[in-house]
């Protein structure tokens, strides 16, 4: 099962590109299996349709407003992502939303049916090259959630 791991975030805006600094943290850390692909989304652009739709599963790791204190994080899967996605249109500095990505691959008839979002609670959305000390501290936790996930994902398949 190829599983694609996407981190989205505008790095220069301190807590809004912590997905990519979780990318960073997997990279760094116990390797991964050789069937998951780590990809930096970056503020995201319609360039990412083609892997979005190529890949078995979908991990995707972003700053959003989960309602919580910051730092907090929460995995969304399946169904309830979707239904995050579509109920929290968030402004944002990306050039097309997930909600778009989502639609594309839906056209094109390849919406992962594994997929999940690990969804972290930002508190600062401002310059700066990293984030704020307690969206920090929740990359280790969040970069362990992932591990899980792919050996879960992996033993079911």
């Amino acid at each position: 099962m190829r599983i694609l791991v996407l981190g989205i975030g505008n790095t220069l805006l301190m807590d809004e590109g912590v997905g990519v600094h979780v990318l960073s943290a997997l990279r760094a850390g116990p390797a991964l299996p050789d069937d998951v692909e780590l990809l930096d989304g970056g503020t995201l652009s319609f360039t990412l349709a083609g892997p979005i739709q190529d890949a078995d599963a979908l991990i995707v790791v972003d700053a959003a407003n989960i309602d919580s204190p910051a730092g907090q994080w929460r995995l969304i899967e399946g169904d309830a992502m979707d239904a995050f996605l579509l109920g929290n249109r968030k402004s944002t500095v990306h050039e097309v939303g997930l909600t778009d990505l989502r639609a594309i691959a839906l056209l094109a008839g390849h919406w992962p049916g594994k997929r999940a979002m690990l969804a972290i609670q930002p508190q600062v959305m401002d310059w700066g090259e990293f984030p704020t000390p307690v969206v920090a501290a929740a990359i280790p936790a969040v970069a362990a959630a992932i591990f899980d996930l792919v050996g879960a994902w992996q033993h079911e398949a």
